[in-house]
């Protein structure tokens, strides 16, 4: 029996499963906190910046893959990057994060948005769904069960599509909440319900849904960036100017 802290213990003989699995998962997180040591002594140095990124999954499907690679690549800025799914106000006043990819539109005094693109909308349907020989209609969409994402934190992506359809004077049933984009497409695989993706998410090859674009000009979902007002950070500085350099002219 050996001590691991005050009050806790676990027990086991070498060679056995429970010490092969206490030993390499203990030296996996020691190699990772000498990890964590070193970079935060060159960030403490100089020798490195650190970058927190936050983002809504669904803009895992544009720009912000590229972007990341050539965050990583160390030229001609060496960046440690801290990426956390989902971004909010507070996570970004606070500090914990640098810059934020989103959907959604901030009135704050303390935070600056910039559209870096619109994407626009299509309909996600089960395979063999008769609408799939589209294009179709919001009202004619806003028929069939819905499955709506995320349902938490909010206000979200699903209250700017809820907020499209009532444009057209329509509302929605929603069949489902989920909080991810791939469990909403993997529910409307189901049969569960429809839901709206962003276009770019059809890069996404499957077998049991389908894809139709829709008639409304107007259907779309901004990528906006949301970053501190007077952050002039060297690596936020250089993300901003990496962006600038991989959007379309």
């Amino acid at each position: 029996m050996q001590a691991l802290g005050q009050g806790f213990f676990i027990g086991f003989h070498l060679g056995d499963d429970a010490g092969r699995f206490f030993h390499e998962h203990s030296t996996a997180l020691l190699e990772q906190l000498a990890k964590v040591c070193d970079n935060t002594k060159r960030i403490g140095l100089g020798e490195k910046t650190w970058l927190g990124i936050g983002f809504a999954p669904s803009t895992l499907y544009g720009v912000l893959p590229e972007l990341i690679r050539h965050l990583r690549s160390g030229e001609p800025l060496e960046l440690e990057l801290g990426l956390s799914e989902m971004t909010t106000l507070q996570t970004l006043k606070a500090g914990r994060i640098d810059i934020g990819f989103g959907r959604i539109r901030i009135d704050d005094p303390a935070i600056i948005q910039t559209v870096l693109t619109e994407d626009r909308l299509v309909a996600a349907l089960p395979a063999g769904h008769p609408l799939l020989a589209g294009p179709i209609s919001l009202r004619q969409l806003a028929k069939e069960p819905f499955v709506l994402y995320p349902g938490n934190p909010r206000p979200s992506y699903a209250d700017h599509v809820i907020a499209l359809f009532e444009s057209y004077g329509v509302s929605i049933q929603v069949a489902q909440w989920t909080n991810e984009l791939q469990t909403a497409i993997g529910l409307v695989g189901a049969g569960i319900g429809v839901t709206l993706v962003p276009a770019s998410v059809q890069l996404l090859h499957r077998d049991d849904i389908g894809f139709t674009p829709l008639l409304e000009d107007n259907a779309t979902s901004p990528i906006i960036l949301s970053r501190r007002v007077g952050d002039v950070t060297p690596g936020l500085n250089h993300c901003l100017k990496m962006i600038d350099e991989l959007l379309p002219r």
